[in-house]
C-alpha cells in the first residue's frame, strides 16, 4: 500500500487521541510532519569534528550539520544559530534554508518562516514542493487566502505535486470544503487513503460519526487498511 501521505508518527498519534485541544493548536503541534518535507543532509566528519570539542571549518555544510546535531538534542537555538551562521557564509544554502524555515514554523514566529521559505523557493529555482511548505506556514498563521494562493502556486509548477495536493486537500476540508477536499487529494492518494485523511480531520473537528463514515468507506475501498480497522475500533460505538 502506498504511504499515507500525513497521518504518520506524531500525526497520527495526535490525531487517534482525540480532539483535547483546540484545532489551531493541534495543527501547529504537528507542523512539521503535516506539510513540510522530510529530507536532510549530513555531514557526518563535521559531527565528529562538532562532537570532539574542535570548532569546526566555516563552511556552511559544516554549520548545518552542527544545526541538525543540535535539533537531535532539542537545542534549537543553537540549531537557529548555526542554520543563521550557514546562510551568512552562503545565503542561498538550501539545506539550511529548509531547517531555518521549519524550525521557525514550528515555533510560531511565523512573519519570518514566511521569508524562510521564500528565500528556500528563490534558492531552489522554483521547486514547487517549497510552495506546500510556504502555504502550511500561513496556514499555521491563520492566513488561508495566502495558504490557498501558495498551494495554488506550486500546483502550476507541477501538477502531481504530491504535498501540495495532500496539504491543500486538508485544508480545504478543515474549512469545511470537503467536496473540492476530495478532488485535490484524489489526484495524488487512493481512495482509502483519501478517507482516511478526511476521517482524521473530521475527527479532529470532533466531527465522530463523519469521521466513522469516512474510515468506513476506506475500509470499503481497501479492506485491509489496518490503520482504519484500529482507528475505527477506537472511536465511540453507537
Amino acid at each position: 500500500m502506498k504511504k499515507i501521505a500525513l497521518l504518520t508518527g506524531a500525526v497520527a498519534a495526535a490525531l487517534m487521541v482525540g480532539c483535547t485541544e483546540n484545532a489551531k493548536k493541534d495543527e501547529a503541534a504537528s507542523a512539521e510532519k503535516y506539510k513540510i518535507l522530510n529530507g536532510s543532509t549530513g555531514d557526518n566528519q563535521a559531527d565528529k569534528e562538532w562532537n570532539s570539542g574542535r570548532e569546526p571549518a566555516l563552511n556552511p555544510q559544516t554549520r548545518f550539520a552542527a544545526g541538525q546535531l543540535a535539533e537531535s538534542q532539542n537545542n534549537v537555538q543553537i540549531a537557529r544559530m548555526q542554520y543563521a551562521q550557514a546562510l551568512l557564509i552562503e545565503p542561498k544554502h538550501v539545506p539550511s534554508l529548509y531547517r531555518m524555515g521549519i524550525v521557525l514554523t514550528k515555533q510560531k514566529e511565523y512573519d519570518k518562516a514566511v521569508t524562510m521559505w521564500k528565500r528556500y523557493i528563490d534558492a531552489t529555482g522554483g521547486v514547487a514542493s517549497g510552495y506546500s511548505n510556504l502555504g502550511f506556514c500561513y496556514e499555521m498563521a491563520g492566513d488561508t487566502e495566502n495558504a490557498e494562493k501558495a498551494y495554488k502556486e506550486g500546483l502550476a509548477i507541477d501538477p502531481k505535486c504530491q504535498p501540495c495536493r495532500v496539504n491543500y486537500g486538508l485544508m480545504l476540508a478543515r474549512n469545511n470544503r470537503n467536496t473540492e477536499a476530495e478532488i485535490q487529494l484524489s489526484a495524488v492518494l487512493t481512495p482509502a487513503e483519501v478517507n482516511y485523511n478526511l476521517a482524521a480531520v473530521y475527527e479532529q473537528q470532533g466531527a465522530v460519526a463523519q469521521a466513522k463514515d469516512a474510515l468506513k468507506k476506506a475500509l470499503e475501498a481497501n479492506p485491509k487498511m489496518i490503520e482504519a480497522q484500529s482507528r475505527l475500533a477506537q472511536l465511540p460505538q453507537d
